[in-house]
Formats: C-alpha cells, sequence, structure tokens
C-alpha cells in the first residue's frame, strides 16, 4: 500500500543553533536550541543523491511500532531497493522492551558492513536499546518515535496532550496472553481510537483495514525501563509529524534536542505518516545513509 503523495511543508532543523520559528517549551534539560528553514515537500521515488561507483552502501534496518506490522514500511522497501540498497524491515516481538531489543540486536549482529537502523514509535524505544554496543549501526532515524533515555520508560515518553492519555478501558481491548508477567495484558486499539487518532491522515477505509489487522503489544513493552541510550553516541535523525496525536510533536522535540539528533518537521501527518507519505519519510532515512561513509 502506497498511496499518493500530496505536497506538505517540511521544516529542517539544524542542531545548535537558535529557534526563531515557534517557541516550543522543551521538558528536558540540557537541550540545544534550533533554527528553522524551510523546504517545498516535492519528493518522488528516485536514486538517493549519495549514491556513486564504488561507494560502499549500508544495509538499512527498519523496525515498526506498536500496533502495527512490518508492512507499515512497504513504501520506503520500495523506494529503498529501487534506489539500489539492501533493507530488511523486520519483525519487533511488542512484549517487553528489554527482550525486543535483544531480539533486534541478535538480527543485527548477523549482518557484515555499516547498518543504519530506524524506528517508528516503540521501535525508536527498541533501537534505542537494540543499538547500543553493536558498532556496525553508523546512524539511527527515529520516525515519529520515542528515544527514551536510561530508566525512561516509553509509555512516559506520549507527551501531556497525547491521545493515549485517556482511561486505558476507553483506548484499549485487553486481552489475556499465555505466559505474560503478573498483571500484563495484550493492547489491542479500539477502532475510534485507531481511525481518529493513530492513522488520521489515512484514508478512512484504509484505516479501518489496519485497525482490522493491528498486532497487539504488551503492556510490558511500555513499562519496562530502557536500559541504553544509544542516541548519546550514534548519530541520529529524527522525523516529526506535527499531527501525531499519539507522541506529541513537543515530546519528540525534546527527545530529539536532547539526542542533538537532526530534526525534520513534517507539517501534516500522523503517527502514521510513514504511510501515508513514505517519500518524505525515506528522504530523511536517505539523508542518514549519505553520513554513511
Amino acid at each position: 500500500m502506497k498511496p499518493a503523495h500530496t505536497g506538505r511543508r517540511l521544516k529542517v532543523i539544524a542542531p545548535a543553533v537558535v529557534i526563531a520559528t515557534s517557541a516550543v517549551a522543551l521538558s528536558m534539560t540540557n537541550a540545544p536550541a534550533a533554527t528553522a528553514t524551510r523546504a517545498s515537500s516535492t519528493l518522488t521515488s528516485r536514486p538517493l543523491p549519495c549514491q556513486s561507483p564504488g561507494r560502499s552502501k549500508p544495509t538499512v534496518v527498519l523496525v515498526h511500532g506498536a500496533w502495527a506490522d512490518t508492512s507499515s514500511w512497504n513504501g520506503e522497501v520500495d523506494s529503498l531497493q529501487r534506489a539500489g540498497y539492501v533493507v530488511r524491515a523486520i519483525a519487533n516481538p511488542l512484549r517487553n522492551l528489554t527482550t525486543d531489543a535483544a531480539s533486534v540486536a541478535d538480527f543485527l549482529k548477523t549482518i557484515s558492513g555499516p547498518i543504519v537502523l530506524a524506528g517508528h514509535s516503540y521501535g525508536g524505544s527498541v533501537i534505542t536499546n537494540a543499538a547500543a554496543g553493536i558498532p556496525n549501526v553508523k546512524a539511527l532515524v527515529y520516525v515519529d518515535a520515542a528515544a527514551p533515555d536510561v530508566g525512561e520508560t516509553t509509555g512516559r515518553l506520549s507527551g501531556s496532550d497525547s491521545a493515549l492519555n485517556k482511561n486505558p478501558q476507553s483506548l484499549y481491548d485487553m486481552v489475556p496472553y499465555p505466559g505474560a508477567p503478573k498483571g500484563a495484558t495484550d493492547l489491542y486499539l479500539k477502532q475510534n481510537t485507531f481511525v481518529r487518532s493513530f492513522a488520521s491522515d489515512l484514508p478512512q477505509n484504509t484505516a479501518i483495514r489496519l485497525w482490522a489487522s493491528q498486532r497487539p503489544a504488551s503492556t510490558s513493552a511500555f513499562t519496562t525501563p530502557s536500559k541504553a541510550a544509544a542516541w548519546k553516541t550514534i548519530p541520529s535523525w529524527y522525523f516529526i509529524s506535527t499531527g501525531d496525536r499519539i507522541i506529541t510533536p513537543s515530546s519528540e522535540l525534546s527527545m530529539a534536542h536532547r539526542a542533538h539528533s537532526k530534526i525534520t518537521e513534517f507539517h501534516g501527518g500522523s503517527h502514521l505518516t510513514l504511510i501515508s507519505h513514505p517519500d518524505t519519510v525515506t528522504s530523511v532515512i536517505g539523508s542518514a545513509i549519505c553520513s554513511v561513509r
């Protein structure tokens, strides 16, 4: 599924300069300020600009988030493959941050050569942990994602005005599962939450189909403290949709500034901009690819 691209405005934020376009209250300390330059989003699928004969190409590994699966990266996989890159969208177990990250780390260790590692949503927490101690990972890309510090939980990073800060009974269908830790359940987003908040910029019939085929996430995935913060040592890129109602733009900006990430703000979109505008997301992954020498 690859919807047609429509024109949007991008704001690319360079780290460590003074912000002039809007006041953003950063909730975390030691966050450098930034300024924005604007560019028209007229992206189409095309070879990435850093391609050149004899240049070493990194493998791109894509990690999906909660209530999604590997197909959420279909548009990015298509563009990257046509640009000549080896790309793998891999399964995220959605059970527990520590074990989910270990699963992804085990996969990364099978790859020779440089890696660009991208995560969407909860997948950002997973890559933050999985990349720690793996020298082949040369760049991290956060797509409407969480980037926890050591000791933080994903559930605490959605932002004060996130759609997830409502009565859980109104947000989720809760289902027990075999071997669950005490008190843990599988969470399925209710249809209204999924369509109106999670996939709010997708056609309704598409959003309903994605809701029907969502993968559940254990409550343990959101309550397990992060054991690592790979963004402290690995360069990172951050894609932020201003229409995201699940992890709010203000929360993502705080995490991105803290990580000294190269930030791109996409004006509009939703928590599933990676599906609605895959070429725009691919361009940010491409910037990370081009940084790898």
